[in-house]
């Protein structure tokens, strides 16, 4: 069976898998529509969450940013994953307990007033809406490639699959089909891990391989990749970082407290039952998490091995020399994956020098030897741009995997991008029809016609995320990045402060949540208007000139965190404290249940 059949077979069983599922599980109340009933055990939970937290970036952006960024990349890893943790034992069973499903429910009532809740149903959107649109692109882009279609036309189908089973499903749908997702998309990430780490080491556990060494040669793979890198002229791939540390530090600050802001991933702690079983699901979760994210490094080493392997044959498993003419490839004998990527416009090739071949090198390098020899191969500058979004989805085909295993690949990068984009989707329609229409507008509305208020919202919401998945400002995790900031920036700090400080008030609140968010909104419009860049250049922002002490966009969500707090804590200070059953309800929350005050005669 050929290739494109394959992924049609193998994609079209998935998707009638979901939209099975969906139907199997179609929502009738608004507790089934917000919340799947409350009745899902723990385990399928934790699967639930694990494939609503780990979108398109984890699955398609994230190994591509650690190949291109090496050592640096790791801060996805780090900010993503400490961020859950975060999420999952200082936020998450407290607002169980406190029993409100959305964000801006929690902000409205713990700080007793309305005008809070709205100013987090804004905070909510941006961020939300700004995540979505990673999505859309990771949609998109699987699409025109594996389907023969368009970025657009894939964008459209993507909005249909999760027009079925959201609308129709809510919470209940959506949790199920997540479930479905989540084994999809691990087993997509992890099989293709196993064959390349096979081929290259001989080993087939990947976390393993990354440490072994190239089978055949007495050399580890790491190692000789930071050989092959250094001659062309990047950095060392074991120890270069985005841009200074400061900036480093402050990224992987921005993604965790992120994280922990997300609303999308905090109401999954409401479809089950309990308090303890909040806290088993939140474990469960994480080691499903960790399944990928163990897995990534190992896969962003090899396929940036293969790719090189793949250009300059030889290199990588022979001593070759990456400078002699005739190791770069003829343009017209490049492999057929290198072909159908070009399809896509997320690979591209321009031959500056005229000799036919493929130059692939850091042209804007300072290491002077690497610079004399790219000028005496006569080389005129790098010739390849090859977008982060195709490393994970193109690296079974540069490693000519079974076809079985590409369209695996295919289906899991879909799956990724879908279940995040109906959590997100799901969080905006529930801030719309539940803490905006029922919370503020029309407090009296009927179940039936909250039910109703949030299946059109969710189809808006929908209708949104398609046009910006059309008109996508950068690269996948990218975006996804400034989505994090802006959730660290405005709602983590409202939501420790609502569980920790019974004394912040809601004026303090409301003041830290604007001025966090607009300034780093503010941060991101002004540095180079980025956000309205799209394609590479948004990548040439990382330490660059204009950054507020070398910090990038995407991290600036960590100072606008800390902005929010000084701001909360500075108008709580001039202004009156909360009711006094305020203060008791925070803390009851914080109090566990069942524990007993300790006096003399327990201690």
């Amino acid at each position: 069976m050929d290739l494109q059949t394959t992924i049609y077979l193998v994609v079209g069983a998935s998707f009638a898998l979901y939209i099975g599922i969906a139907i199997w599980a179609r929502a009738g109340t608004t507790s089934e529509f917000y919340v799947a009933g409350g009745g899902v055990s723990p385990r399928l939970n934790g699967m639930a969450t694990a494939a609503d937290w780990m979108s398109a970036a984890s699955f398609i952006s994230m190994a591509g940013l650690i190949s291109n960024m090496g050592y640096g990349g790791g801060l996805f890893l780090m900010g993503w994953t400490g961020g859950y943790v975060l999420l999952a034992t200082l936020l998450a069973p407290y607002l169980r307990k406190f029993g409100k499903f959305t964000v801006p429910q929690f902000i409205g009532d713990r700080y007793y007033s309305k005008s809070a809740a709205t100013v987090a149903v804004l905070c909510l959107l941006v961020a939300s809406l700004t995540y979505i649109i990673g999505q859309m692109t990771g949609v998109g882009v699987a699409f025109s490639r594996f389907l023969g279609v368009t970025k657009e036309t894939g964008v459209y189908v993507g909005m249909a699959v999760v027009f079925t089973y959201a609308v129709f499903g809510g919470m209940k749908g959506i949790t199920y089909t997540q479930v479905a997702q989540y084994i999809v998309l691990i087993f997509a990430y992890t099989i293709p891990a196993i064959f390349i780490s096979m081929q290259l080491t001989g080993n087939p556990i990947p976390q393993l391989g990354l440490g072994s060494s190239l089978t055949g040669q007495d050399v580890s793979l790491l190692a000789k990749l930071d050989q092959v890198v250094t001659d062309l002229g990047f950095g060392k791939y074991t120890t270069s970082t985005a841009g200074s540390t400061l900036n480093m530090f402050v990224y992987t600050f921005s993604l965790m407290i992120g994280t922990a802001g997300l609303p999308h991933v905090i109401m999954r702690f409401f479809t089950v039952p309990t308090v303890a079983a909040a806290r088993s699901s939140a474990g469960w979760a994480l080691v499903f998490i960790a399944i990928l994210y163990t897995t990534a490094p190992a896969v962003a080493a090899m396929a940036k091995t293969n790719l090189i392997r793949t250009i300059t044959p030889g290199v990588v498993m022979e001593n070759t020399d990456v400078y002699a003419k005739d190791v770069a490839i003829e343009y017209e004998q490049r492999p057929d994956w290198m072909k159908r990527w070009e399809m896509t416009g997320l690979l591209k090739f321009e031959d500056k020098n005229g000799d036919g071949r493929i130059q692939y090198y850091n042209d804007k390098t300072t290491n002077e030897a690497a610079k004399a020899k790219m000028d005496e191969a006569g080389w005129k500058g790098n010739e390849l741009t090859v977008n982060a979004d195709i490393i994970v989805l193109a690296n079974p085909e540069i490693a000519l995997l079974p076809n079985w295993v590409i369209a695996l690949v295919a289906a899991g990068g879909l799956a990724a991008a879908l279940s995040t984009a109906a959590g997100l989707l799901l969080a905006i329609s529930s801030a719309i029809s539940h803490d905006l229409v029922k919370g503020i507008f029309i407090p009296g509305i009927s179940e039936k016609g909250e039910l109703m208020a949030g299946k059109v919202a969710m189809a808006c919401s929908i209708l949104v995320a398609g046009y910006l998945g059309l008109n996508p400002p950068g690269f996948a995790a990218g975006t996804v990045a400034l989505a994090f900031g802006i959730a660290a920036s405005s709602l983590f700090p409202a939501i420790m402060m609502g569980i920790f400080s019974k004394k912040m008030n809601k004026e303090g609140a409301i003041a830290g949540m604007l001025s966090g968010l607009f300034v780093t909104l503010f941060y991101v419009f002004a540095h180079k208007g980025i956000f309205f860049i799209k394609g590479t250049e948004y990548l040439d922002t990382i330490g660059g000139a204009n950054s507020f002490f070398g910090i990038t966009p995407e991290a600036f969500g960590g100072v606008g965190a800390m902005i929010n707090f000084f701001v909360a804590f500075l108008v709580d200070k001039v202004t009156k404290e909360p009711p006094e059953h305020i203060q008791h309800l925070v803390e009851n929350v914080r109090t566990p249940r069942g524990s007993k005050a300790v006096d003399g005669a327990h201690a």
